[in-house]
């Protein structure tokens, strides 16, 4: 997406717009019971209708009388987004503000959403991801000379053929913990006219899919119109690498650059 002014992502593009809410004169205990039960709620914005009146995190109920209406403890001094502003703009609000999610209201006060530190990072992943992509299609076409498309789709990971023998065990924890939280960069595949689908970029990411057990994943894909001989698709078949269970995961002990570091230090000495 191009930063010309109007693309700009804006908040209303990531942010959540089905929010749970509180009422003022809901009591302590209640809402208490509510953040306990929901895994992904820490507090949540107290509204009077949608209009917002503040906000209860489980820290503003510390020291709260189970009996206490909520007015009475909530936080008024509000951080609040606007739905058309920047995304960037946002990121740096709950950047040094130091806290995890901002309510999302309209010029009259109204509730419209919810924004987060996910949301913020889902978007600038999803401006990086194309970049490759619109690489990777100049290359095949400067080399093969073949029209192609790019579409955005769901893939299923038993479809794929990796082009890459080795992941390091230390990404793969960090593409599980992205995966786990909605921050997974999408796939970047090559469709050349058969039932496989070659994987070109996301070979971590569809290792930690596997261990989760997530069986298909959001990718670009590079539609060729007619198949040619891919240079990648030569490497699978040379390194036998014919599905996601042939790509090797690798302890970052062995991890060339810390190899080389190692050898390094060793000559030094």
């Amino acid at each position: 997406m191009d930063d010309t002014e109007g693309q700009k992502p804006r908040v209303k593009d990531y942010m959540t717009r089905e929010v749970a809410t509180v009422s003022p004169d809901e009591l302590v205990a209640d809402v208490a019971r509510r953040i306990a039960e929901n895994e992904g709620h820490s507090g949540f914005p107290v509204c009077n209708g949608r209009y917002v009146q503040g906000i209860i995190t489980a820290r503003d109920l510390l020291l709260a009388d189970d009996d206490d209406p909520i007015f009475t403890v909530m936080n008024e001094d509000l951080i609040v987004a606007h739905p058309e502003m920047d995304i960037t703009d946002a990121g740096r609000v709950i950047l040094r503000s130091g806290i995890q999610k901002l309510p999302v209201v309209d010029d009259a006060g109204h509730l419209v959403g919810i924004i987060s530190n996910a949301d913020v990072v889902r978007s600038q992943i999803e401006r990086a991801t194309p970049g490759k992509v619109n690489k990777l299609v100049q290359t095949l076409k400067t080399i093969h000379g073949v029209d192609m498309q790019q579409v955005r789709r769901t893939v299923d990971l038993d479809t794929l053929i990796p082009t890459q023998g080795k992941v390091y065990t230390d990404e793969l924890e960090g593409r599980i913990y992205e995966l786990e939280n909605g921050l997974a960069e999408p796939l970047v595949v090559i469709d050349n006219g058969s039932r496989r689908l070659l994987l070109a970029d996301g070979h971590h990411r569809v290792k930690a899919a596997q261990r989760v057990g997530v069986e298909s994943m959001d990718a670009y894909v590079i539609e060729l119109k007619e198949p040619v001989e891919l240079g990648m698709a030569e490497t699978a078949r040379k390194d036998e690498l014919e599905s996601i269970d042939d790509i090797t995961v690798v302890d970052y002990a062995h991890h060339p650059l810390i190899e080389t570091t190692t050898r390094l230090q060793s000559n030094d000495e």
